[in-house]
């Protein structure tokens, strides 16, 4: 069986991309990397090289900014990143810059694959998903943020990068999917307010009508959110250093629920059960 990996990144020093964490986090997991590096304002590209790996394949690409709606060009620069892609691979692992894997999943991330490989009824395998918010102690838990979605699919150029580059369908068509045993750790939310400030900023060129909007305070303010809890568990090892590097601090009152009634008891329902309704799926369960 074979395993290919792939990512893009563009601008990763400047928006302060844990991209070296996400690639390293998956390496013990694939048998190659493809790294797709958008022309940069940066040394992306050397961030890139001294990940010290010969699975590392980079190649190079020009963001079309006239794709600057929704993500779009996110989903674009996907696609073009599985085009190099070696034939033979069976899989392809899709990370984004700041998205994480724990190394306590790498087993049960090859075994589902290899368990599947032969049954081409199964396009791709889904993943749990945590989303950090403001600093690493603290997880988004309420219905706005997804739990799951896929982020192995099969060598199967058909399948497509989806609106944002979130997920993967067959034109309009959800893949058919199976559980992997994984959580995926997403810190993307996770820098200092003046960090989080000049990122959203920055991509709001790419993603000109969507929640990305300017901030025009000289700091982001963390403390819009609508429900977080307080993270119990350890983060991934290849985290550690970025972690205790960490030089600011956000306190966040998270025992405040700012939820409509709807959204108050349909949170209270999934707590309860574990079970989400109503939500967003872009994929079938087989």
């Amino acid at each position: 069986m074979k395993i290919s990996g792939f990512t893009i990144i563009r601008n990763a020093i400047i928006n302060d991309y844990p991209i070296v964490e996400a690639i390293t986090s998956i390496l013990p997991v694939v048998d190659e990397m493809i790294v797709l590096v958008g022309s940069s304002e940066d040394k992306t590209e050397e961030l890139i090289r001294n990940i010290p790996s010969d699975k590392i394949r980079i190649h190079h690409s020009v963001w079309d900014p006239k794709l600057n709606k929704g993500g779009t060009v996110l989903a674009v620069e996907t696609d073009k990143a599985r085009q190099y892609i070696s034939a033979d691979a069976d899989w392809s692992f899709y990370i984004q810059a700041d998205e994480v894997v724990h190394e306590k999943y790498h087993d049960a991330i090859r075994k589902t694959a290899e368990k599947y490989k032969d049954d081409k009824r199964v396009e791709g395998l889904l993943f749990d998903y945590l989303h950090f918010y403001g600093n690493y102690e603290y997880v988004a838990d309420s219905r706005k943020w997804y739990n799951k979605e896929v982020r192995i699919i099969r060598n199967d150029k058909t399948i497509q990068s989806y609106r944002d580059a979130q997920g993967f369908r067959k034109g309009s068509v959800k893949i058919n999917v199976k559980p992997v045993a994984a959580t995926v750790y997403h810190y993307g939310w996770v820098k200092s307010p003046k960090k989080m400030k000049e990122k959203m900023n920055k991509v709001h060129e790419f993603w000109s009508d969507s929640i990305y909007e300017p901030v025009p305070e000289e700091v982001f303010d963390f403390s819009q959110f609508d429900s977080l809890k307080r993270f119990d568990g350890e983060h991934p090892s290849v985290m550690k250093k970025r972690i205790e590097e960490k030089n600011w601090h956000v306190d966040l009152d998270i025992t405040k629920k700012k939820l409509s009634l709807k959204n108050r008891l349909l949170y209270g329902y999934e707590k309860l059960t574990g079970k989400r309704l109503f939500e967003f799926r872009n994929y079938k369960i087989i």
